[in-house]
């Protein structure tokens, strides 16, 4: 084993705090949109709050490079196994019970077909049974070509691809899937289309986990780019405004490039103000809980999101409210959500080790 990989790299507590903020704003993005379709309201919450995701696949393969130094194919894969794709199995269990038991409701495309084909399904693509677990098949691609970016990045390719990888994102916007939309076509058809969506989800988030990665083997870069903060910032606003203006005008909408941008300046003044937390330890403790807690909160959070909107019969997005309602509402389901979601997670984690069982992370993700 070579010195490099004798040296265990230290835990960066800024990029601690930066996955407490994403998956605070991927909670945001799936409770506070609001307004009627296509509405400015409409149009400025859901730039506001959506495209959290950018935010946890940048730290995804900023994470990947930090500790590519001690990087091995199959004990990576493992871990992978074990910390993300087993505690994505098991809290899947209450969606796929849904997609069962209440089909018409929860939204289940595929619930006249063999139960045993629609688990495969389910957890094949992830959008069905829990809608943003469409993101686990997806970052599993990227576990999977794990050695080959590593590789690619050795040879000095793959961050020559990187604009290649950005323009995509940007003249490439995500697409939406939902059951309507397949209603009509068979199995394979649908199946086929859910593929696709988290087939179209890695290409779209290629630069986002790609750019994470280079600013990671790049870290100087990150300290020179302060003096840029307020292009960044104002390119954050300006790209925002632009985007909402399409999408009100022409049903045009790609909130990633804003995102994108927003998630630079983020880790630049992440980094700068590192100091900042360690002189505020409250609010360091409570973004340290954040993002340990965060794959826990990501794999049940949209349960409780269900179970809002069902109880209040409130669409996922509030319409045909006053702002000051909306916004009510809005803030209510994203504080219920949370701390319904963080005490679930500590509660079965309390139980899990009172069971014996010390590793709660491969069954919850905490």
């Amino acid at each position: 084993m070579d010195e490099e990989k004798k040296v265990k790299k230290p835990i960066l507590n800024y990029i601690n705090v930066f996955r407490g903020l994403a998956i605070l704003l991927i909670l945001a993005g799936h409770t506070m949109q609001m307004g009627n379709p296509g509405t400015w309201g409409n149009c400025i919450s859901k730039e506001i709050w959506a495209g959290g995701t950018v935010l946890f696949v940048f730290i995804a393969g900023f994470l990947f490079e930090y500790l590519s130094y001690k990087f091995e194919y199959k004990n990576y894969l493992s871990k992978k196994w074990t910390n993300v794709i087993l505690p994505y199995i098991v809290t899947a269990i209450p969606g796929i019970i849904l997609c069962f038991t209440l089909p018409t409701i929860y939204g289940n495309p595929f619930y006249e077909y063999n139960k045993f084909a629609q688990i495969g399904v389910f957890l094949t693509t992830g959008r069905v049974h829990n809608v943003p677990a469409w993101f686990i098949p997806m970052i599993v691609i990227f576990f999977l070509f794990s050695a080959l970016l590593l590789k690619a990045e050795k040879k000095g390719i793959l961050y020559k691809l990187l604009p290649f990888a950005l323009l995509i994102t940007f003249i490439y916007p995500r697409h939406d899937i939902e059951p309507y939309m397949v209603a009509d076509l068979g199995f394979w058809q649908k199946y086929a289309a859910y593929l696709f969506y988290v087939l179209h989800g890695f290409i779209h988030f290629f630069s986002s986990y790609v750019g994470g990665m280079y600013l990671a083997a790049n870290i100087d870069k990150v300290d020179k780019m302060y003096k840029y903060r307020n292009w960044l910032l104002w390119g954050t606003i300006i790209v925002s405004a632009i985007d909402i203006i399409l999408a009100h005008n022409y049903g045009i909408s790609n909130g990633s490039v804003s995102k994108t941008i927003f998630t630079v300046w983020a880790l630049v003044m992440l980094k700068h103000y590192n100091d900042f937390f360690d002189r505020h330890p409250k609010i360091n403790k409570f973004m340290d809980i954040c993002a340990k807690y965060s794959f826990g909160l990501f794999f049940i959070h949209w349960y409780f999101v269900f179970l809002f909107n069902d109880l209040t019969e409130i669409p996922p997005v509030v319409i045909n409210l006053p702002f000051h309602a909306a916004s009510l509402v809005v803030i209510t389901r994203y504080l219920f959500v949370f701390i319904s979601s963080f005490v679930v997670l500590w509660g079965a984690k309390k139980l899990l080790k009172a069971l014996g069982q010390e590793n709660t992370r491969k069954f919850i993700g905490v």
